[in-house]
């Protein structure tokens, strides 16, 4: 049951991530900054839905916030050496502080460093993808 769930939330990083992309290319092209603040917010969901996937799968629990989410990748990573090897948890924060927070709280946009954080989200669901495959 935790497995299929887990699936459907991987999808759904992988999904969010498309749209975050797409959304991104149409506001450079508009240079329309809701849209690449929103394109942001979306990559950023994709990677919570990925930790969500991982979690999930591996300890058939899911996270209820983000700080416990954080405490989970911890507790994985210390419990299993290939999770750690990943450092999902300090990818996570940097994702969150980087996308959430400056790109679609704050307004910075900057939009060679939107699109170095999308390469950043597509790396992360990447190794999220091999670990729900391995785990």
């Amino acid at each position: 049951m935790a497995i299929d769930r887990a699936h459907v939330y991987f999808e759904d990083a992988r999904r969010f991530y498309e749209e975050s992309v797409k959304e991104f290319e149409e506001g450079v092209k508009e240079n329309n900054p809701y849209k690449i603040r929103d394109s942001a917010e979306k990559a950023w969901n994709a990677v919570v839905q990925a930790t969500n996937a991982l979690i999930l799968k591996v300890s058939g629990k899911l996270p209820s916030s983000h700080w416990e989410r954080w405490r989970m990748l911890r507790e994985l990573e210390a419990r299993i050496p290939e999770i750690g090897r990943l450092m999902l948890r300090d990818r996570y924060g940097a994702r969150e502080r980087h996308l959430h927070e400056m790109v679609f709280y704050e307004g910075y946009i900057d939009v060679e460093d939107v699109r170095y954080e999308l390469e950043r989200v597509k790396a992360y669901l990447d190794d999220v993808g091999k670990a729900l495959k391995t785990t």
